[in-house]
């Protein structure tokens, strides 16, 4: 299928899910849009076990997406760009402390707590793997998704302390859990014995200082540019070119994209936003980036919801996904108790932060998209159903009573 019909039947089925959306769930629209993909697939399924021409389109058009690439190499600079832009770095730094360890000490934790329950529950259940795919589940699964959660979070009006520390950590956390993730996934390629101790520090250290520091280089140029002229339409494709150019080099120099890319969207969202910007361009900058945000956002969740078609489920498997749900909530509890404990006296923290930082802590695409990029041999339909389950869990279930969880605690 043509790469131009794709993206028309994407953005036709984005725009229609949003105004059903709208008209009659009224949910929030990340919510929304995945629900209706979901029961649009289901309808799809079912019509296609009458005639088999639809179920062939339906194949045709889901398999032909590639939603690893789309997500991961051009979607997800813009979400986070988009993300860090409004970021207020003020109170980024009365939280740092926390974010930081939860993004990084965090990500490590769950991944080896998640994949460990995983690994031994799936022997208790009749369907053992190796340890090491069991890891590249706790890796796929540990990063929350600051996309999913931010619209709840600001419809249910959640105290700024409690959605800087939990946005703050999810834009984080997800270039440091794409590292542990590469790396997990070469010595899962390549063997236990052919990687030292020594390299998994050399390329951690290489991908999240090495991200973080182009970050700051690019932001730095880009300040000094966008301070040099006033012209919103100019500075608005210097953004782009930002997001893009900073994106690639980051990869092609094997540092993290993500994390580059959330470094130069503070930069921009805090410095050039009070010294460099004019009011107009600041206006039209936000609401640019505001519609980016809207659209690709649109269009993921119904992606998310279409991969449903070409998933493979099977009983065990979504028993696995089942039951590792509770693993992954205790997980993200134990992991965000002990710090929160620990900066309690330090900040004014919300009462119940640790229970709802971990029921805000929703899995999204690139969950899904990181399962998607396994090979066969590394258990790759068990680990996709497992992922998709919990990621439906966290979007829909999660998502409709966080706001309702927040208003109880938080009067």
């Amino acid at each position: 299928m043509e790469l131009f019909t794709i993206i028309t039947l994407l953005i036709v089925l984005s725009a229609l899910f949003g105004f059903l959306n709208q008209k009659i769930l009224k949910m929030p629209s990340t919510i929304g849009l995945l629900v209706i993909s979901i029961f649009f697939t289901i309808c799809l399924l079912i019509a296609g076990s009458f005639n088999k021409t639809i179920y062939e389109f339906g194949q045709t058009f889901v398999g032909s997406i590639d939603f690893e690439a789309i997500l991961l190499d051009v979607m997800l600079s813009f979400l986070l760009f988009a993300g860090a832009l409004h970021i207020n770095m003020d109170k980024l730094k009365k939280q740092s402390g926390p974010i930081i360890i939860f993004s990084t000490v965090g990500v490590v934790l769950s991944t080896f707590i998640v994949g460990t329950s995983f690994y031994y529950l799936l022997q208790l259940i009749g369907f053992p793997i190796d340890y090491i795919y069991a890891l590249l589940f706790g890796a796929i699964i540990s990063p929350t998704d600051p996309i999913a959660v931010l619209g709840i979070l600001k419809e249910a009006k959640a105290p700024k302390k409690l959605e800087i520390k939990i946005v703050g950590e999810s834009l984080f956390n997800d270039g440091v859990a794409l590292v542990v993730f590469i790396t997990l996934f070469g010595i899962a390629k390549a063997g236990v014995s052919e990687i030292s101790v020594s390299n998994i520090l050399l390329l951690f250290a290489q991908e999240v200082i090495g991200g973080i520091a182009l970050g700051v280089a690019v932001g730095f140029l880009v300040y000094y540019m966008l301070k040099s002229i006033d012209h919103y339409e100019t500075e608005i494709i210097i953004t782009i070119a930002m997001v893009m150019g900073t994106y690639l080099l980051a990869h092609t120099l094997h540092f993290s994209g993500p994390l580059a890319v959330v470094v130069g969207g503070l930069f921009i969202g805090n410095k050039a936003r009070k010294t460099a910007l004019s009011d107009e361009t600041e206006r039209y900058l936000d609401k640019f980036w505001e519609i980016i945000d809207v659209i690709l956002n649109a269009v993921l969740f119904v992606l998310i919801g279409l991969e449903l078609m070409v998933l493979t489920f099977e009983g065990k498997y979504l028993i696995a996904g089942l039951v590792s749900i509770p693993i992954v909530l205790i997980a993200r509890f134990a992991v965000l108790s002990l710090p929160i404990k620990f900066f309690k006296k330090k900040l004014d923290l919300v009462p119940k932060t640790s229970l709802l930082m971990t029921w805000g802590g929703l899995r999204g695409g690139i969950s899904i998209a990181l399962a998607l990029s396994l090979t066969q041999a590394m258990q790759h339909d068990l680990i996709v159903t497992a992922t998709y389950v919990v990621v439906i869990f966290s979007i829909v279930f999660q998502g409709l009573t966080l706001k309702k969880m927040i208003q109880k605690f938080i009067k």
